[in-house]
């Protein structure tokens, strides 16, 4: 169902629809449609702990609205205002939230022409075009490789010990002030194991050749080393790269080339433009 949002949120000559889908396990994907008057329409995917509202998700939802192509962005089940239970892991479940939003948006009769994924995003865009094959444009911004790396810089050493031994580990940010710490979310043994035993080589071995993948990732990258995205390129048949030079994960101050680097190829592969953008 959509529902318009309220006046005062909308730009008239762009108005908003606040949408609601209900995915397989019968929660609500809480997400906004963006339309300009095209059936031609593009799905952004959000981060790890992130929403559609994060500027990364923003930044790009007005470049692509300016070139007359409509937007979805929505939260992740367990994310944002969607339902459900936010879980560490879920890279599976997630690519099963965006193939119940694709579907909702063939049925709404739009053609979506890509699905774009930042960090964990990127990866869920990656295992989706594995997964099904209904949209031939996938774009991976700063999505990790080798994803048993990362994990001990969250959970912290010994992390494998203290998750056989307690169950689950919780994650918290402390707080100067009250001398203690905020629990941000609980790290379960059996969405550790999802995450571990999600293999990004399989996954892109086994990517249709009818499916054109296109990684962005910053050089800077603090988060994601850089050299992720080369074995994304080196695994995918129909895979392009664009790195920027001085980026980091979230491309802080360079938005504007992420932005132009999305823009240029979605618009290009649309028109049946093969010359894709190069290494910056």
């Amino acid at each position: 169902m959509a529902q318009p949002l309220s006046p005062s949120s909308q730009d008239a000559s762009n108005p908003q629809q606040r949408v609601v889908i209900t995915n397989k396990h019968g929660e609500e994907l809480v997400g906004l449609l963006h339309p300009v008057g095209s059936n031609n329409i593009v799905v952004l995917c959000h981060g790890f702990t992130a929403s559609k509202n994060s500027s990364v998700i923003a930044d790009l939802a007005d470049a692509l609205t300016k070139q007359g192509t409509s937007i979805f962005c929505f939260d992740f089940s367990g994310n944002g205002e969607s339902g459900g239970e936010f879980q560490y892991g879920n890279y599976r479940k997630e690519a099963d939230d965006l193939h119940s939003v694709v579907s909702y948006l063939h049925q709404k009769k739009y053609d979506v022409k890509a699905i774009v994924g930042h960090s964990k995003g990127g990866d869920v865009v990656v295992l989706y075009a594995s997964m099904y094959h209904d949209v031939n444009m996938v774009v991976n911004l700063s999505g990790r490789f080798y994803l048993e790396k990362g994990i001990e810089e969250r959970l912290g050493k010994g992390f494998i010990d203290r998750i056989n031994k307690e169950g689950y580990i919780e994650v918290t940010k402390f707080l100067v002030k009250k001398k203690s710490g905020k629990i941000l979310y609980r790290v379960t043994k059996e969405s550790l194991m999802e995450r571990l035993n999600t293999d990004m080589h399989a996954t892109s071995l086994s990517i249709s050749k009818e499916c054109s993948i296109f990684t962005v990732h910053g050089s800077a990258d603090e988060i994601v080393p850089v050299e992720d995205a080369y074995e994304f390129a080196k695994h995918i048949p129909t895979h392009k790269l664009c790195v920027i030079k001085g980026a980091n994960h979230c491309y802080t101050a360079h938005r504007k080339e992420l932005s132009n680097a999305v823009v240029d190829f979605i618009i290009s592969n649309k028109a049946g433009d093969t010359s894709l953008p190069k290494d910056e």
